[in-house]
């Protein structure tokens, strides 16, 4: 895909002008991230979709950001989770606002905790996360057996029904099934809300 790189230190985002695909904002700070969000919350842009990769580095980011390099206090850990509260459920909520991005994808690491594969977050953040997402899946790869039984080629499977193993769930009326194969987030959508309505959506941002 073609790619065009932007600081939001430097400047607001850049329009779309036939070009490029995807745009790469590089967080090496927390200020760059609050800066990023602020423009595409205020500014005008032509962007349709949002992925951070990864809301764990990001939540390392903010730890930086409060502390340096220096132990964190009990009274930072409050500081924590309602920066990372407002920050992610701010960013989601971009999608309820006209003429904005349609997704956000957050990418998170994970951990074992109590027996299960959760986000790796730190704090209280970790129990509130997953409630507050359409669908929280845990992306894996698995082997496509042919007739005969033996893997023939591997493939990306993302698990989203509830399982006793995963944090894993949707609130999307089954509509998409346990598992999605090869998941694109276009055909997602599709699948939600329908064809006519995403690729209305996807039209008018490429006439933009």
């Amino acid at each position: 895909m073609r790619k065009i790189h932007w600081d939001p230190l430097q400047g607001p985002p850049p329009r779309w002008d036939g070009t490029w695909e995807v745009c790469i904002v590089s967080i090496r700070s927390w200020d760059t991230l609050r800066m990023a969000y602020a423009y595409l919350l205020q500014a005008e842009h032509d962007f349709r979709s949002l992925i951070l990769d990864s809301i764990t580095e990001m939540q390392r980011r903010l730890k930086a950001n409060l502390r340096g390099t220096e132990q964190m206090r009990i009274q930072d850990w409050g500081d924590l989770l309602t920066h990372m509260d407002s920050t992610i459920r701010g960013l989601r909520d971009l999608t309820l606002l006209p003429n904005n991005v349609r997704c956000v994808v957050f990418i998170a690491e994970t951990e074992q905790r109590n027996g299960k594969w959760r986000p790796a977050m730190q704090g209280q953040i970790h129990r509130s996360l997953p409630y507050w997402m359409d669908l929280v899946g845990y992306l894996y790869v698995d082997n496509e057996l042919g007739a005969d039984g033996q893997p023939t080629h591997r493939v990306r499977r993302l698990l989203i029904t509830p399982h006793p193993e995963y944090e894993t769930g949707e609130r999307v009326q089954g509509v998409l099934g346990d598992i999605v194969t090869e998941p694109n987030i276009t055909q997602m959508l599709q699948t939600i809300f329908g064809s006519s309505g995403i690729m209305e959506s996807l039209e008018e941002a490429t006439a933009q």
